[in-house]
């Protein structure tokens, strides 16, 4: 495998320097003296910013894109070897690495590395990490899953050893790390194009829980299933966080302000019975915070600074992000595209002020929405009007035989109204047309569904 020299910095080719992640390594590389390029099937505001930031992005892949002075190339899970750069570099030679095995390495140059594990939460709980962080004036590095208002994208590079990135379980491209802290926030199935079920899923934060060196630290979840499973021989120092009793960072007495958001005492080593309070919704988020600040203590930051950012925490970028009126009802964006991550969705709006509850779901591959069937049908019932959009396909060609009717159909056999409208613009239609003053309306999923809210906040389609 081609290894990354800190102290030789080289010319590196990003295949798909447009996604959330790959933007990040490339402005972080690009940061310490390295030469950054790369390309993007289409235009859209990342590679706009990296541009401005005087990183050259080709707009379209086309072999031509890749010259000899490419010292080596990093490419994505949906880069596929039909993709003409990738068959360029190739052909050429050119040394490559999985974005998984780049972070990976630049983790590894890092004194304080923190990866951030689970199947829900990473992207808010890597957020709230760093703010605290940078409220400490502890100088990190970071690479975020979304955009965090506080660094103005998904990236910053510091100068301390203090490096906290996602760790995405997902073709198990979080193996290729090497934190010192890990945190493993729940497990889900999820990714059933990849992971066979939940024992395989499983193995593999077990497999990344063994990463951790003895000198390290895991923070884990008490409330995952059978816990002991992931932790049992581990030889780094094991730290727990949740409502499970005898957790290190227990959480009690559960409650929500007039504004709908959680607040806590929080227990924890040194520190008993402390109030933890946030400006998120959802009491789900209360728990990432206890991870967050398990990791912090481990880091140093005086608990004064850590409490005080999480209560001024104002979430990340499609995150129960509320992106305005129409019309004098509220308009909600989240990405939430797995049945538990709905349900945990869907619970923090129930809380939030409102009358009616309208929810716009777009389900995310096919793969994951037959195989959770049932459960996506179970988490939407918890809505007063339920409309689904197409499904987004994503990497995904095969429609396995299903559609967002067939999850339409499943909802209704419950005993709940569905509606589906196959263009946004009948969405929206629908939307203006029913949605009263008071109301909560919240855009649901992993795909493109965000445009209908900002369409809406926008004025859009005036109805």
């Amino acid at each position: 495998m081609y290894m990354i020299d800190p102290s030789h910095p080289v010319h590196v080719y990003f295949v798909g320097i447009g996604g959330i992640s790959m933007s990040g390594l490339a402005q972080i590389l690009r940061s310490r003296g390295f030469a950054v390029s790369g390309s993007d099937r289409s235009a859209s505001a990342i590679t706009d910013a990296l541009q401005a930031d005087g990183i050259r992005v080709f707009i379209g892949q086309n072999a031509d894109n890749i010259t000899p002075d490419i010292d080596v190339a990093v490419f994505t899970a949906a880069i596929h070897p039909d993709n003409p750069e990738y068959t360029a570099i190739m052909e050429k030679g050119i040394p490559y690495l999985s974005r998984a095995e780049l972070l990976g390495q630049i983790m590894r140059s890092f004194g304080n590395p923190v990866a951030v594990s689970g199947t829900h939460g990473k992207t808010t709980t890597t957020s709230m990490l760093s703010v605290i962080l940078m409220e400490a004036d502890m100088d990190p590095t970071l690479s975020v899953g979304g955009i965090l208002p506080q660094i103005g994208g998904n990236c910053r590079a510091g100068h301390s050893d203090i490096f906290v990135a996602e760790a995405c379980e997902y073709t198990n491209s979080f193996l290729s790390m090497f934190p010192r802290i890990g945190i493993i926030l729940n497990i889900d199935m999820d990714h059933p194009d990849f992971f066979k079920d939940i024992d395989d899923i499983r193995r593999s934060f077990r497999r990344f829980a063994q990463l951790i060196p003895e000198d390290g630290a895991l923070i884990i979840g008490s409330d995952i299933p059978d816990v002991d499973e992931i932790t049992q021989g581990l030889p780094c120092r094991i730290i727990t966080f949740g409502t499970a009793s005898g957790s290190d960072y227990r959480l009690q007495d559960l409650q929500v302000n007039e504004n709908g958001f959680p607040h806590c005492t929080v227990s924890s080593p040194g520190h008993p019975d402390e109030d933890l309070a946030l400006s998120v919704p959802g009491f789900h988020n209360l728990s990432n915070a206890a991870a967050a600040l398990a990791a912090a203590d481990l880091l140093g930051v005086p608990r004064d600074a850590a409490l005080r950012a999480l209560r001024g925490f104002s979430g990340s970028e499609r995150r129960f992000q509320i992106m305005g009126t129409r019309n004098g009802f509220t308009v909600v964006d989240d990405y939430a595209h797995h049945p538990a991550e709905i349900a945990a969705t869907l619970r923090a709006a129930a809380q939030y002020p409102h009358k009616k509850l309208y929810c716009v779901f777009q389900s995310h591959t096919y793969s994951r929405t037959k195989a959770l069937m049932d459960e996506f049908a179970d988490a939407l019932l918890a809505t007063d009007v339920l409309i689904l959009a197409p499904i987004y396909p994503a990497r995904e060609t095969d429609d396995l035989g299903i559609s967002a009717q067939t999850l339409q159909k499943a909802v209704e056999d419950r005993g709940h109204q569905c509606l589906y409208f196959p263009t946004f613009e009948e969405i929206e239609k629908y939307i203006l047309e029913n949605c009263q003053k008071g109301d909560l309306l919240i855009t649901m999923g992993a795909g493109d569904t965000v445009k209908i809210a900002q369409n809406l906040v926008s004025g859009a389609h005036e109805g």
